[in-house]
């Protein structure tokens, strides 16, 4: 063995307590942590002969790297929808590291941690109040790829429904996708399936500052296609806005029309916790496919999300997935085995984290954490309302409040304003094109935040205000 390997494996301890003592310090700081920091450059390092062991690795990276670190997972951190991890979600996380299996099977020999994934997406499927007789789901990476794989086995039943086989065949001819406000993991997944991303048919919204699709003109793009097969992107909570479709009127024209329904739920789904605002998915249990993000409210570390298709497809899901060429994997009907089911061969026990976090705070846990998003969102919109200089651009459906600088003496400057309330490192949001208008985005998710940050927001709000 390598001798400084070796001086590791003997010092096992000391390395993890430091790595331990070294991540308690970022977590306690967390709230004083900046936001955000202005790029500056840093020396490249080369890579040494012998190496120097964990314990200077670990303090050569806190030399160089540690203000380069933002509070991304902190309590005022607003920009795009990002969590932060629970105690109990880190602690999964870790022991995924430590464990480090492939997780694949769940019979047979060797290693069989996909019974504990399988076991979670029945957890996450009890959350959200869906049958979990239903769906088959599993981990990946991201949003992005739970859109990936849900529309994947969606191109594989459009081309079933016109005799071919699109995964053993390639993609030809027209693939119809209907959506009005898609999110970009689902327009870049398009592309990646071949669809083209720019072949999507855009249906329009409805009337009256909404981001739902508006049924009326859905049917009549529907109709326009004669009879076509096709799939329909939805959305269970648009980014701006937080908007539902209407899945009850979406239903109705299921019972009518033939098409594969897809749900983009990515944070919206844990609207369902919240018994005030389960209504907004009313209906969303009848989808073929659906996206979920647990890396946004469920609140664990990045990489994780997964996907539910319904069982009924699942010879589809096969098809668009399984490793035909290796036969030394069994059959994927008879031995269940991931590999056949999703599109990575190899990967970690992405569900541990969120097994932890489920068994650790229930279901009460995450109303609460719901709850309070949802009530700090508000906080902010009030005060939006009642400030002369900002404008709220819509009303606040959930966690999300899409906001301006009012006058059209600052309709040009909105961004500009970002940048200087951004770079002050108290709270981060990011911009956005709303109506036509440069707008702001703040995405209430994470479990610490509390009224007292969004406080400490208004004030630098306040104080940005002054560089207009």
């Amino acid at each position: 063995m390598n001798e400084i390997l070796k001086e590791d494996l003997k010092n096992l301890e000391l390395i993890l307590n430091q790595v331990k003592a070294e991540g308690l310090e970022f977590l306690d700081g967390i709230d004083r942590r900046p936001t955000s920091v202005k790029n500056r450059e840093i020396a490249n390092c080369d890579l040494e002969e012998y190496g120097s062991g964990a314990l200077a690795a670990l303090a050569e990276f806190k030399s160089r790297f540690d203000e380069t670190i933002v509070a991304s997972t902190g309590p005022r951190y607003w920009g795009f929808v990002t969590g932060g991890s629970t105690p109990a979600a880190i602690a999964g996380d870790w022991l995924a590291t430590v464990y480090d299996q492939n997780t694949q099977t769940i019979k047979g020999q060797g290693d069989i941690s996909a019974n504990i994934e399988l076991e979670t997406v029945r957890l996450l499927l009890q959350l959200l109040g869906l049958p979990d007789e239903d769906y088959l789901g599993g981990f990946v990476t991201g949003a992005t790829m739970s859109n990936f794989t849900c529309l994947a086995v969606a191109r594989q039943w459009l081309g079933m429904q016109n005799g071919r086989d699109i995964a053993r065949e390639g993609v030809s001819g027209t693939l119809n996708v209907l959506s009005a406000m898609p999110h970009s993991s689902s327009v870049k997944s398009l592309a990646l399936l071949g669809f083209g991303s720019q072949n999507l048919i855009k249906v329009k919204v409805m009337p009256g500052n909404r981001e739902a699709i508006d049924l009326n003109d859905l049917e009549k793009q529907i109709s326009k296609l004669k009879g076509q097969p096709f799939i329909l992107i939805s959305s269970g909570g648009t980014v701006n806005t937080v908007d539902f479709d209407d899945f009850e009127g979406i239903l109705r024209l299921k019972d009518k029309y033939h098409f594969w329904w897809h749900i983009d739920a990515a944070f919206g789904a844990f609207a369902a916790c919240a018994p005030a605002y389960r209504h907004l998915l009313k209906g969303w249990e009848e989808a073929d496919s659906i996206t979920v993000d647990c890396h946004k409210w469920l609140n664990v570390p990045y990489e994780n999300a997964f996907f539910l298709v319904k069982k009924e497809h699942r010879l589809l899901q096969i098809a668009s997935f399984q490793n035909s060429n290796a036969p030394y994997l069994g059959d994927p009907l008879e031995n269940f085995n991931y590999l056949n089911f999703l599109p990575e061969n190899s990967r970690r026990l992405k569900a541990l984290p969120a097994w932890f976090s489920l068994k650790a705070y229930g279901a009460k846990g995450y109303q609460d954490i719901v709850e309070s998003c949802i009530a700090r969102a508000q906080e902010l919109a009030a005060f939006m309302e009642e400030e002369d200089a900002f404008e709220l651009l819509a009303p606040v459906r959930l966690n999300t409040v899409c906001f301006s600088l009012k006058g059209e003496a600052y309709k040009d400057q909105v961004f500009e304003y970002l940048r200087v309330l951004n770079d002050k490192g108290v709270v981060f949001m990011t911009p956005t094109i709303y109506d036509g208008r440069q707008a702001i985005r703040a995405a209430f998710v994470n479990w610490r935040t509390t009224n007292d940050d969004v406080l400490i927001a208004i004030d630098s709000l306040r104080q940005a205000l002054k560089s207009l």
